[in-house]
C-alpha cells in the first residue's frame, strides 16, 4: 500500500503495471521478449504535446533539467511504484537519464522511456513466470505461526539493494495474498488456483504492451508533474473519456480509476445505477467482475483500466456482479458482492428534488424545505432547438422553491449539494441568481492571466429566505462555485465537509496521436480565494465521512496551489459571521446529545485508527486477532448507539448484517414493483425512512439561525445593507 496522496495521482495513468504476489525469481527459459520501439508519429506527438504544456498550461512550467529530473523519477514510480522490480543497480543505471531528457524530448527522441519500459518489462515476465511455475509448492510450504509482518507502504521501502532482498519482498508480498484470501474464507485448495489464473492472466496483458501504452505512461509520467487534471490520452484512453463523458452511457455510472493493481471506485453519476443500488461507495475497490447472476467471477487485480471497464459496461438491462473490498472495510481482506443492474443515466433522474423537514422548537413545529440538487446539469440540445421547456437545474429549482415557499409554507431553505461533482458552469452562475438580486458569481483567470467574470447581470426577483447549503467531500466543481458565492455574499450558512477543492478548467488538444486533456484556467471566488485545493471550507464543520488523506484534490500529487486575485466588489446581505459563535455552541450542544451523530464521530475515529496502522501481522492467529479486535470496536460502536437510542444490543456485526439484508432485499423488492408501475419513485421512499442526521442537523442549524436572528430584530432596528470589497 502506498500513501493516499501517491496512490491517487498513480490513479490517473491508463496501466497497471505492480503486480500483487511474490516469489524467488527463477531464471526464465522464456524466449527473449522483442523490444518495443517509439515510431516516428509518437516523436511528433511528443515535441507538439511539450509544445502546448510550455505555451498554453496554466502552471507555466517550462520543461528543464529540473522538470526532466522529476520525470524520470515519477515515471520509474509509475512502473515499478511498490519497488518489486528494480534493484539500486538499476537505478544507478538510469541516472545517466536525469538531465538529458528534457533536451531529448524536446527533439522527439524517446530513447530513454522505452530502454527503461524493456527493462521493466523484461523484469516484470520473469517474475510472473516464476510465480505460475512455482506457485502450489511456494503455498504448501508457507507458515502462518511465524511471526513477522508487511510493510503496506510501499513508499516507506528503499530499492532492494540486492536480488535476495528484493525475493524476500515477494515472498512476504505472496504470503499477505494467501492470507488475506484464508481471511476471506477462501477454501485452502483454490487459493493456489486463484491466483494462478490472476497470475496468468496478467503475464498475458504484460506480452501484449505495444508502443501505445508505453508512449502513454511516458507522456504521462510528464503530464502529471504540471497537474493531476492534465493528461495525455491515448486513441484507446481518448475513446473511452468520450464515452464516459456522456450521459447516455450503458452501464452502472461510476467513475474508475486504477490504484496500483486494484480499479477503485473514485464517485458514483447521481441517479445513475450504482447509486440507486446503493452499496458500492467512492474508495471501494472492485477486485471481480462477473456477468449475470450466476456466470464465475473474472479476477481484474492487476487488469488495466480500459478492460475492466469493458468488462462491467453492457446494455441496459443486464445484470453485472462486482466482488468488491470496501474501503471502509473493518479489516483487511474484506469482500462483498454488489449486483447491479445496468441502465442509462437519464437527464430527468439527475433532477432535483424537494422534501419537508420538520424541526421541533419548544411545542412549536419547524418546517424546513430540502431541495437535493445531484448535478448541474442542462438539456443543451433542446434549449439550441428553442424548447420553452428545456430541462435545467436552475429551472427546477425555481419550481420547486415556488412550490416550498407557496405550497408547504416552509420557514426556510436547506440547498443539499453533497456527492455533488458539478456540471454545468452556466447553471451554477444561473442557480446563485436564484438567491441573490445581482452581481458576479465567479471569476476565471485563464493561463494568459486575463481574469473575466461571470454572474447575475440584471436585477431581479430571488429567494431572501434563510438558507443552509450542506457540501460534503465530493461536492466539486460547480457545487464549490456555487457554495463558494453563497458564502461570500453572506447570504446563508455553508454547513458540512470541506468540499473537494478543484477549481481548474481543462480542455482537450488535439495531438498528432491521441489527445492532450489540459488545465488552462482556474476558478476563483469573488472574494479573490481560489476554490482550488483547499474547496470551500464550510462555516459550520460536520464529521468528515471521506478520508482527505484518500479524497479530494489536496490528495493529488502536483496539484495546483490555492492562491488570491483581487476581490469584486460585492453586497454582504447578512450577518452570518455574528452569528456564528452562537450557532455552533447551539450545534456542539445538540450534536453533543445525539447518539446518530456521536455513531458518526465514533466511525470516523476508528477509520482514521485503522490507517495508522503500517504493519500487518503475517501471522494467522495474530491477523485475525487483529481483525477481531477492529470488529470489537466496531460492535461496540454500534452497541453504544443502540444503548443510547433504547435499542437492543447486538451480540456480533453479522448479526447486524443478516437484519440489514433482509431489510434490503424488501426494499429492493419495493423499488423493483414502482419501477415497473413507471411511478418513478426510485428508491426515495425507502430513503426517507432512514434518518439522514446530517440533513436533520442542517435543518436544525437552519432553524438555530432563523430563531437568533429573529432575536436580534426583536432587540435592536435593523442595519442597512452595504457594499464591501473584502
Amino acid at each position: 500500500m502506498n500513501t493516499p496522496t501517491t496512490l491517487l495521482s498513480r490513479a490517473r495513468r491508463g496501466l497497471v503495471f505492480t503486480v500483487a504476489s511474490g516469489m524467488l525469481l527463477l531464471a526464465s527459459t522464456a524466449p527473449a521478449l522483442a523490444l518495443i520501439e517509439y515510431t516516428d508519429t509518437q516523436r511528433e506527438t511528443m515535441v507538439d504535446m511539450i509544445d502546448q504544456l510550455e505555451e498554453r498550461h496554466y502552471a507555466k512550467l517550462r520543461y528543464d533539467d529540473e522538470l526532466s529530473s522529476q520525470h524520470l523519477d515519477n515515471y520509474i514510480d509509475s512502473l515499478d511504484s511498490g519497488r518489486m522490480f528494480f534493484t539500486a543497480s538499476d537505478l544507478a543505471e538510469f541516472e545517466s537519464y536525469r538531465m538529458q531528457m528534457d533536451d531529448d524530448l524536446h527533439k522527439g527522441r524517446l530513447d530513454a522511456g522505452f530502454n527503461i519500459f524493456n527493462r521493466f518489462q523484461q523484469r516484470l515476465v520473469e517474475r510472473l513466470e516464476s510465480v505460475v511455475d512455482t506457485l502450489p509448492e511456494a503455498i504448501a510450504a508457507m507458515d502462518f505461526s511465524v511471526e513477522e509482518d508487511y510493510l503496506l507502504d510501499a513508499e516507506d521501502r528503499p530499492w532492494a539493494t540486492d536480488q535476495a532482498e528484493l525475493d524476500d519482498r515477494w515472498r512476504r508480498h505472496l504470503k499477505n495474498q494467501v492470507l488475506s484470501l484464508r481471511m476471506s474464507e477462501k477454501p485452502q485448495d483454490e487459493i493456489a488456483e486463484t491466483l494462478s489464473k490472476r497470475y496468468k492472466n496478467q503475464l498475458k496483458r504484460v506480452q501484449q504492451y505495444n508502443s501505445q501504452d508505453v508512449f502513454q505512461i511516458y507522456a504521462n509520467a510528464l503530464t502529471e508533474l504540471y497537474d493531476p487534471h492534465t493528461n495525455y490520452l491515448s486513441p484507446r484512453r481518448s475513446e473511452n473519456f468520450n464515452i464516459n463523458m456522456s450521459l447516455s452511457l450503458e452501464g452502472i455510472g461510476a467513475v474508475l480509476q486504477l490504484e496500483d493493481e486494484y480499479t477503485k471506485v473514485v464517485r458514483l453519476v447521481p441517479a445513475g445505477p450504482a447509486d440507486k443500488q446503493g452499496e458500492l461507495k467512492p474508495s471501494d475497490r472492485i477486485v471481480g467482475v462477473a456477468q449475470g447472476d450466476d456466470e464465475e467471477f473474472e479476477d481484474v487485480i492487476g487488469w488495466r483500466l480500459d478492460e475492466v471497464v469493458e468488462l462491467i459496461r453492457g446494455p441496459k438491462g443486464s445484470t453485472v456482479r462486482l466482488q468488491v473490498m470496501p474501503g471502509k472495510a473493518a479489516k483487511t481482506g474484506e469482500r462483498k458482492v454488489v449486483t447491479i443492474v445496468r441502465n442509462k443515466v437519464k437527464l430527468e433522474e439527475q433532477a432535483a428534488q424537494k422534501k419537508v423537514l420538520e424541526i421541533p422548537n419548544g411545542d412549536k413545529m419547524m418546517k424546513v424545505g430540502v431541495i437535493d440538487i445531484p448535478a448541474f446539469y442542462i438539456d443543451f440540445d433542446a434549449m439550441r432547438r428553442g424548447e420553452k421547456d428545456y430541462k435545467s437545474t436552475t429551472r427546477d429549482v425555481k419550481v420547486l422553491l415556488d412550490e416550498l415557499q407557496n405550497e408547504d409554507q416552509v420557514d426556510g431553505v436547506v440547498i443539499d449539494l453533497r456527492n455533488n461533482g458539478g456540471g454545468s458552469l452556466q447553471e451554477a452562475n444561473e442557480l446563485t441568481g436564484l438567491f441573490i438580486e445581482y452581481g458576479p458569481t465567479v471569476q476565471i483567470r485563464h493561463s494568459s492571466r486575463r481574469v473575466w467574470r461571470d454572474g447575475k447581470r440584471l436585477r431581479g426577483p430571488y429567494y431572501d429566505g434563510p438558507l443552509v447549503v450542506l457540501i460534503n467531500r465530493l461536492s466539486a466543481s460547480a457545487s464549490e462555485i456555487f457554495a463558494g458565492a453563497i458564502q461570500d455574499y453572506q447570504r446563508g450558512l455553508i454547513v458540512g465537509d470541506r468540499s473537494f477543492g478543484k477549481g481548474t478548467v481543462q480542455t482537450l488538444i488535439p495531438l498528432p496521436e491521441g489527445q492532450l486533456k489540459l488545465t488552462e484556467s482556474k476558478f476563483y471566488r469573488i472574494s479573490g480565494d481560489s476554490t482550488q485545493h483547499r474547496g470551500v471550507v464550510p462555516d459550520v464543520t460536520f464529521p468528515a465521512l471521506y478520508d482527505h488523506e484518500e479524497i479530494g484534490e489536496s490528495a493529488l500529487d502536483h496539484a495546483l496551489n490555492w492562491d488570491k486575485i483581487n476581490p469584486v466588489r460585492h453586497r454582504r446581505y447578512q450577518d452570518i459571521n455574528d452569528l456564528l459563535p452562537e450557532v455552533t455552541r447551539l450545534f456542539q450542544e445538540r450534536s453533543g446529545n445525539n447518539p446518530e451523530y456521536i455513531f458518526l464521530e465514533d466511525q470516523v475515529d476508528l477509520a482514521e485508527e485503522s490507517r495508522e496502522i503500517k504493519y500487518l501481522p503475517l501471522n494467522e492467529e495474530a491477523r485475525r486477532a487483529l481483525a477481531d479486535e477492529q470488529d470489537s470496536k466496531a460492535l461496540a460502536i454500534e452497541n453504544k448507539r443502540r444503548a443510547a437510542l433504547g435499542e437492543e444490543l447486538l451480540t456480533s456485526l453479522d448479526e447486524d448484517q443478516e437484519v440489514t439484508d433482509a431489510e434490503d432485499v424488501a426494499d429492493g423488492d419495493e423499488a423493483e414493483n414502482d419501477d415497473s408501475t413507471g411511478e418513478g419513485e426510485s428508491l426515495a421512499s425507502e430513503e426517507e425512512e432512514v434518518p439522514d442526521v446530517l440533513l436533520t442537523e442542517a435543518g436544525n442549524i437552519l432553524v438555530d439561525t432563523l430563531l437568533l436572528r429573529e432575536q436580534r430584530f426583536a432587540a435592536h432596528t435593523p442595519g442597512g445593507e452595504k457594499a464591501v470589497t473584502e
